[in-house]
């Protein structure tokens, strides 16, 4: 059994997509919509923009979303796929949904677009911040946050894979939480470079925002179910799709446990669709002897076609 992954922030590069564009006229109109539909050149930002520029939020979702959707219309023209269910960290939710037939991508994008910048806005520059902590779980990661807290918000925001958490809140108390961690057996604690602290209460105003951004586009039936980041089970209901969407932005992602519950209905076979191979490498440390592709560009397409 086959599920399609879909990769979130942080897998972005300078020339994503680029190649694909070069090569295939499905992957060139699909860059093309995505400029007429937010008005400026995504094209361009995907293929030539800066790190800096792709690193600022608002740019970010929406050029992961549309590099991830052309190396999808590329493989559903170039080979037989036949996904049971597909899941996406974070952003890449809305990857997912897309590729189920849940939302049309323009709308997909549309929203990331706005989900971006309400993310940005929601917390001040330097007010919040995320670290990854390494070799910590469970109830010592839950006391590590409530101890580093003291009045402000700190707590999990991704569960990538077994002993790799991420976590977020006020940049005080997430430093606060990597010396901590330190002095209690972490095998490594970082601070992350990111511009706002994703996935915890401080995005709560992002949520609300979000929120009416969603009552505006329409939701269509599933092909395949989607795992879903805040519950890590399948949901193939349209009427809870924006809740869900909602309640991601300040929950945190359980990505350990989504692939978990792939693992348990059988999957053994992970395609991660779109840039980079950060998902793949999450997925090698959780389900173990699952076989694991990946495509976001001409080479990697060529790879698989083998």
């Amino acid at each position: 059994m086959l599920t399609l992954v879909f990769p979130g922030q942080g897998s972005q590069y300078s020339g994503m997509g680029k190649d694909l564009a070069q090569n295939f006229p499905l992957a060139r109109q699909l860059f093309e919509e995505a400029d007429d539909v937010l008005g400026f050149s995504l094209s361009h930002l995907c293929f030539s923009g800066s790190e800096e520029e792709l690193k600022l939020t608002a740019n970010t979702q929406p050029a992961i979303l549309a590099v991830s959707m052309a190396a999808l219309r590329v493989l559903q023209q170039e080979v037989e796929l036949e996904p049971s269910y597909a899941a996406g960290h974070s952003l890449g939710e809305y990857s997912a949904l897309v590729a189920a037939g849940v939302l049309s991508f323009a709308d997909a994008l549309t929203v990331v677009r706005q989900r971006g910048i309400f993310m940005q806005e929601a917390v001040p520059v330097g007010v919040g911040a995320m670290a990854a902590i390494l070799g910590l779980e469970g109830e010592a990661l839950e006391q590590l946050c409530h101890d580093a807290a003291q009045g402000e918000v700190v707590a999990p925001a991704n569960f990538n894979s077994p002993g790799q958490v991420v976590i977020a809140g006020h940049t005080s108390a997430v430093e606060r939480a990597i010396a901590l961690a330190g002095e209690r057996g972490a095998k490594r604690a970082l601070k992350l470079p990111v511009s706002a602290p994703f996935h915890c209460a401080l995005m709560a105003p992002a949520a609300q925002r979000l929120e009416q951004t969603l009552a505006t586009i329409a939701v269509g039936p599933f092909s395949f179910p989607v795992v879903t980041n805040v519950e890590a089970t399948l949901c193939d209901q349209p009427d809870r799709v924006k809740d869900l969407l909602v309640q991601q932005v300040c929950a945190p992602v359980r990505w350990d446990a989504s692939i978990d519950h792939c693992a348990a209905l059988g999957v053994d076979r992970y395609l991660e669709v779109g840039p980079g191979k950060v998902l793949t490498g999450l997925i090698k440390r959780i389900a173990r002897g699952a076989t694991l592709d990946q495509v976001g560009d001409v080479e990697s397409l060529k790879r698989l076609q083998r």
